[in-house]
């Protein structure tokens, strides 16, 4: 069966193939009836050899296209292909060439959907330059007919688009149509029922058919080497032959042991960071020297020359066979491997041997039945016969296939996780083989032999496949594992795993498609549908676009950031502004840059953004409502750095928050506060509220250090005092010189204050602090009394005390 579907993918690749060599190189042609070089091209030449001076915009003549004449290429196959789809009676392999023809008319057709568009800009741009037409009508004579004449050139110039848009649209639904009856075969095919194998009658017939091609392949083989006696050539053929079985010999006795031996040194080797590539390597040299071994085994055994129709029949699909064998000998020594190793799905080791012995098995069964089926093909032999041949082995894969989903439900060897989606995952899983090994039997013994046996080996192709995903998602966490104990190392590390078995998935989506059924040209035509794209408004957009559109804005945002380095580092360094201007022209420069590389990559992808005014109205209908806050925020970040009331680094006060400021952004600014947190503040509140700056323009800033002493103190020697510290600080400037104010009579003390300007405001705490040790110091040495609140208590009734007391 696999032999089939990799025959089956020939013949859809070759169609396609053979018709786009064959199919002709212009596409207006068809469309016209001329065999001529395409309008196109006619009205480039035109276009180009027309003298400039003469005339700006030259008559464009276009070739008649609503002339279309019966004996066009595309109509007398679009008529034949309408035909066959009527009468539902085309044959798989023709109904998949005739697709073929029709995929090559439209891929051509896509392409010329845009013909002549440059030459319908320039048109356009020379109406609108015209400009609207008067609402009274009243135009000079001149401009009308030079209006005219150019609404009739791109009239003239639209016409080869529109045809092609058409025959495009003609030729996708004639695709569609094919594929909507492609798969109404396949779900007939699938829904026949024949004989049940259970019956008696078939059962004898099937062992009567094995009995008969078994005798007919020894009769066979034996009349051939009788036959290669007679003629004297088997002693010349053995020696050609024994080239080739020396060489299998070679590759499946000694090369593979050495690369078995080879890859179990690699196996202790736990410093190299590629050791598990090197692993998977040669594991994967081992199965193609296998592979290669069974080929050289076929070719020597093809050589001999002594086989007939039958055996010559099982020769050919000798490489087959073996090839399911090995592959699935190595696909279960990986997943499940020998020895201590638990492998990705951590199983107990009792667990992965029966994983791999029941994972073998089925192999052995289907290499078998292949090679039985390459037998029995050459001979007649009725459906109830087939059947009741294959009913048997569906049933031993069945078993195998109930067996193995049972395993895969084992838990592993860390049960921590097994309540997690990894457990749910495998329990689920093996839930799905257990119920396919017992319901495709079951329709194949009522009959629904091609639906049981679609079941149950896609079931099996599909295990494969999730087996080989996971021995290449282990070999992608192998390789990304972390080499030192780096925290950023580790969850860089930890997120690629994730990465590459998500494109290994998606990878694998075609595949999983091929086996359930899915065709080469269904694929193919999902990709050109992704290829086409999707219209917004006039305007189509492809992958390619978005490739163009990405590769664009990345160019520019990595120039801008470059721009803005060399900016921060080398040029603003050198001038005159401060770092809060600074940082104000590179974060404005970057913004500028990224709008640029934004509208140059829309422009250079082909996006009209004049088609996106209705999303902007409602964008702004949003902005109005729902977004006015962080539009007004982000319009206040822009005023923050064109005007620049506060500049990173600058020490501000807002509301009942104080620090300094670490960085402004569109929407709001971080401010650091003195007890080392940030706070994030709207832009919008530093635009239109009250926001002190105690650093802006200049650090100098002035200190106030009130202080208190006794009552009948001596006032001069106090500001004598306060005056010497104030002096004495190194902080405070000179000019001008700080003073001493008497403020008043307090309660408990007359109040000064020392009134001094610092060199830089922000030690303002640190100059209070150090100028109140000073004063303290300084009113002990003077013996100067700093007083504390005293208080005397008058008693109205102490005599009710005194009785209370007594």
């Amino acid at each position: 069966m696999m032999l089939r579907g990799i025959l089956c993918g020939l013949l859809l690749f070759w169609p396609v193939a053979t018709m786009a060599q064959e199919a002709p190189t212009d596409l207006l042609a068809p469309l016209t009836g001329a065999e001529q070089a395409p309008a196109e091209e006619s009205t480039g030449e035109q276009t180009e050899s027309a003298p400039a001076e003469e005339d700006p915009a030259p008559e464009v003549e276009t070739p008649p296209f609503e002339t279309l004449t019966d004996d066009s290429d595309w109509l007398r196959l679009a008529r034949r292909a309408e035909e066959q789809v009527k009468a539902d009676a085309l044959s798989p392999f023709a109904a998949t060439r005739l697709r073929a023809e029709l995929v090559v008319w439209r891929d051509r057709f896509l392409e010329q959907t845009g013909v002549n568009g440059g030459r319908i800009a320039t048109v356009d741009g020379q109406i609108a330059a015209l400009g609207p037409v008067p609402e009274n009508g009243e135009e000079t004579e001149a401009v009308a007919m030079r209006r005219a004449e150019l609404e009739a050139q791109k009239r003239a110039l639209t016409a080869p688009q529109l045809l092609a848009q058409e025959a495009h649209a003609r030729a996708n639904g004639l695709i569609s149509e094919l594929d909507a009856q492609a798969l109404q075969q396949q779900t007939r095919a699938l829904a026949d029922r024949v004989p049940s194998p259970l019956d008696l009658t078939s059962m004898a017939g099937g062992v009567s058919a094995v009995w008969n091609a078994s005798g007919l392949l020894v009769a066979e083989t034996v009349s051939g080497i009788r036959e290669r006696l007679r003629a004297g050539q088997l002693f010349a053929n053995l020696l050609r032959a024994s080239l080739y079985l020396g060489l299998a010999g070679l590759l499946l006795i000694y090369l593979r042991p050495w690369l078995a031996r080879r890859r179990s040194e690699k196996t202790h080797d736990t410093q190299s960071r590629f050791a598990p590539l090197w692993r998977l390597c040669l594991s994967f040299g081992q199965l193609m020297v296998s592979v290669l071994g069974l080929i050289a085994l076929a070719t020597g055994l093809e050589t001999l020359g002594v086989f007939g129709l039958r055996g010559m029949a099982v020769i050919d699909t000798l490489p087959l066979a073996g090839m399911i064998i090995v592959g699935t000998w190595w696909l279960a020594r990986h997943v499940f491997p020998p020895g201590d190793d638990a492998g990705y799905l951590r199983y107990d080791a009792a667990t992965r041997r029966r994983g791999r012995r029941y994972g073998i098995g089925m192999a052995w069964i289907i290499g078998i039945s292949t090679l039985s089926v390459a037998a029995l093909q050459t001979t007649d032999v009725s459906d109830a016969t087939a059947a009741a041949l294959a009913w048997p082995i569906l049933l031993i894969l069945g078993i195998l296939l109930w067996r193995f989903g049972r395993v895969i439900q084992q838990p592993p060897i860390e049960t921590e996780d097994e309540g997690g989606s990894g457990g749910r995952t495998r329990g689920l899983l093996g839930r799905l083989c257990t119920l396919v090994a017992v319901v495709a039997p079951m329709l194949a013994a009522f009959g629904y032999m091609a639906a049981g046996q679609t079941l149950l080996v896609s079931s099996i192709l599909s295990l494969a496949l999730i087996g080989f995903v996971l021995v290449l998602q282990r070999v992608a966490n192998d390789l990304t594992a972390p080499s030192r104990a780096d925290e950023e190392q580790k969850g860089l590390n930890a997120l690629l795993p994730i990465v590459i078995s998500f494109l290994l998935f998606l990878a694998s989506l075609p595949l999983f498609a091929l086996i359930w059924g899915a065709r080469v040209a269904d694929l193919l035509e999902l990709w050109q549908r992704f290829r086409e794209g999707f219209a917004i408004g006039e305007t189509r957009l492809s992958p390619t676009d978005f490739l163009t559109f990405a590769f664009v804005f990345a160019i520019g945002y990595g120039l801008t950031r470059f721009i803005q380095g060399t900016l921060r580092k080398t040029v603003l360094p050198r001038t005159r502004l401060d770092i809060g201007g600074q940082n104000a022209i590179v974060a404005g420069f970057g913004y500028v840059g990224i709008i640029l590389a934004a509208i140059i990559a829309i422009t250079s992808a082909g996006i009209d953004l004049s088609n996106l005014a209705i999303v902007a109205g409602a964008l702004s209908v949003g902005i109005g409502f729902g977004l006015q806050n962080i539009v007004s925020n982000f319009v206040s970040g822009i005023i923050l750095l064109i005007e620049r009331p506060v500049s990173e680094g600058d020490w501000i006060e807002v509301g009942d928050q104080m620090g300094y400021v670490r960085s402004i952004s569109v929407r709001s600014t971080r401010i650091e506060t003195f007890d080392r947190t940030d706070v994030i503040v709207p832009n919008a509140d530093l635009v239109s509220g009250t926001v002190t700056n105690w650093t802006r323009g200049n650090l100098i800033g002035r200190v106030i250090v009130p202080v208190g002493v006794a009552y009948g103190t001596d006032v001069e020697k106090v500001r004598d005092v306060l005056m010497q510290v104030a002096e004495e600080h190194p902080m405070v400037i000179a000019t001008p010189p700080p003073v001493v104010l008497f403020r008043g009579f307090g309660a408990d003390s007359l109040d000064f204050e020392i009134r001094a300007i610092l060199r830089d405001v922000n030690y303002v705490m640190p100059t209070h602090s150090e100028m109140n040790f000073a004063i303290a110091q300084k009113f002990a040495e003077e013996g100067i009394e700093i007083p504390f609140a005293q208080r005397d208590i008058w008693l109205r009734n102490p005599e009710v005390l005194k009785d209370d007391k007594a």
